[in-house]
């Protein structure tokens, strides 16, 4: 029996299908009619009684290389379009951008950092401290003022409430007992530098602290607020790009000790999160290396998704429940499959971290070209959330892009997740996983297939009683539900314009 009864609880309601290897394209769908029985289909029962973690937001990296393909390789009406598409809450509602502290391995300009003296002296005053020299975006400017300052200034006039997280690659070299930014090295922790033997002046842990202190001061003057900080990306990674080398130990302590005080002067909104590495770090529980005073200090974990297994994820956030866990990095190769590709995004990510806690998305590079450039590591074949062809400035969306647009443009940010049904462990394996959310007279719900072949989905919300909608989710795809008493966000994708992609494959050049 079925009914084309409406919701008694919602009264517009918007439903897309994107499929793994995107033959559909959050292709919009007919609101499913109601019936009274789930029949055949597996039944997903959203509950909203049941609160877990408040949604910050989802969006990428704006690394030297994604801007500088916005800002060199588009002219102002391809960038002005491309930007109000991903950052404008009426699009794409990207909400999240993770940013490196100087300079990553995807840089089009040589590798830097906001104090760079000659080997064999030091600054511990931080006089030579600067981000960059000259007008933001101006063909003389330098360092971030070169392309990433401008960028963010225009993603901010479209959505100032953007958050952004700053992550180090590495400090200044001499800092480091290396003297070198590449290959590894660490802090030079309990040394002195200047004249003096005060450990929050004179120590070389408290001067980077200040360090991050002076970066944000200079962010702030150019209108970017920084919401967090981490203290150091991939710190297991003695990579031969900008590097530094930390244990979970050394991280909490120089959190609390050093950089909680340092911005507790200044910005004690800041948040700072700890590890910013792939889960093989969290193999034993990390209260046995971040005490309860020091996690007082620290706000919470950032992880990326490259190593498994997954469930080291547990080690975490089941000690410091009241930490907020982000995801700051992750990216598919140009030659991944779709199931792979779907698997990782939509699986991993987007169900199965989202489910166990994650409150902020963030991937690997907002764009790179069509080569997988710029970048100035010879790691190759990556690809970005968009490809901007480098001669023309055209824009084509890969899976990454719409998995960040199913939560941008279909989740409020603030909204809080909620309970669902799930059939899959891991969000790769097994039958058909979802995720909810609830937001003031909003529900949002993601679902997702790890399979080869369609499954057909009854959707039923606790409180409404037999009221099931059928739908058909796509093979290694999502199914994207939105129903809300307010207007909903029904904006199109533009069609992806056509170039070549990957032309030469091994790329190791900017």
């Amino acid at each position: 029996m079925s009914t084309n009864r409406p919701s008694q609880k919602y009264t517009n309601e918007f439903w897309t299908a994107t499929s793994g290897d995107l033959t559909q394209k959050r292709e919009p769908l007919s609101t499913p009619k109601y019936s009274s029985k789930p029949d055949q289909a597996i039944p997903i029962v959203i509950d909203p009684a049941i609160k877990q973690q408040d949604w910050i937001g989802a969006g990428a990296a704006l690394t030297d290389s994604a801007a500088s393909l916005i800002w060199h390789s588009q002219n102002e009406k391809q960038r002005d379009q491309l930007l109000h598409e991903l950052f404008d809450p009426d699009q794409g509602g990207f909400s999240t951008l993770r940013i490196p502290l100087g300079s990553c391995d995807f840089q089009s300009q040589e590798y830097y950092t906001y104090d760079d003296v000659p080997f064999g002296e030091q600054d511990y005053k931080l006089e030579h401290f600067s981000i960059g020299t000259g007008k933001p975006g101006a063909s003389d400017a330098t360092k971030d003022l070169k392309y990433i300052v401008p960028v963010l200034q225009k993603i901010l006039a479209i959505n100032p409430a953007v958050k952004i997280i700053a992550s180090p690659w590495s400090s200044p070299a001499w800092m480091k007992n290396t003297g070198h930014l590449t290959h590894g090295g660490r802090l030079r922790f309990g040394e002195f530098t200047g004249n003096g033997y005060d450990p929050f002046i004179d120590s070389f842990e408290g001067v980077y602290a200040n360090y991050f202190v002076k970066y944000i001061e200079e962010y702030q003057k150019l209108g970017i607020p920084i919401y967090g900080v981490t203290v150091q990306n991939e710190p297991s990674n003695a990579s031969h790009w900008p590097s530094m080398v930390w244990t979970l130990d050394e991280q909490a302590e120089f959190a609390k000790t050093y950089l909680r005080r340092a911005l507790d002067q200044s910005f004690p909104s800041t948040k700072i999160f700890i590890n910013d590495d792939s889960l093989h770090a969290l193999d034993t529980p990390i209260s046995e290396h971040v005490s309860p005073e020091q996690a007082a200090s620290i706000d919470g974990l950032a992880v990326h998704t490259y190593a498994v297994p997954y469930n080291n994820l547990f080690n975490g956030i089941r000690r410091y429940p009241n930490w907020q866990l982000v995801m700051t990095e992750r990216r598919c190769m140009m030659e991944e499959t779709p199931e792979d590709a779907a698997h990782i995004m939509f699986g991993s990510i987007g169900n199965w971290l989202v489910r166990h806690g994650l409150s902020m998305i963030t991937l690997w590079n907002l764009a790179l070209d069509e080569r997988g450039l710029p970048n100035a590591a010879d790691s190759t074949g990556r690809r970005g959330v968009v490809t901007i062809d480098h001669k023309t400035g055209k824009v084509q969306r890969n899976l990454e892009y719409y998995m960040l647009r199913n939560f941008g443009q279909d989740v409020p940010v603030g909204a809080t997740v909620v309970q669902s049904s799930n059939y899959t462990t891991d969000g790769i394996k097994g039958g058909l996983g979802s995720v909810a959310f609830v937001a003031e007279g909003s529900l949002t719900a993601h679902l997702y297939n790890p399979s080869s072949e369609p499954i057909t989905a009854a959707v039923t919300v606790n409180g409404d009683g037999a009221a099931w909608q059928t739908v058909v989710v796509p093979a290694w795809g999502t199914v994207s539900l939105h129903k809300s008493v307010h207007e909903i966000n029904t904006s199109k994708i533009p069609e992806d314009d056509s170039f070549p992609l990957n032309p030469t494959p091994a790329n190791n050049y900017k």
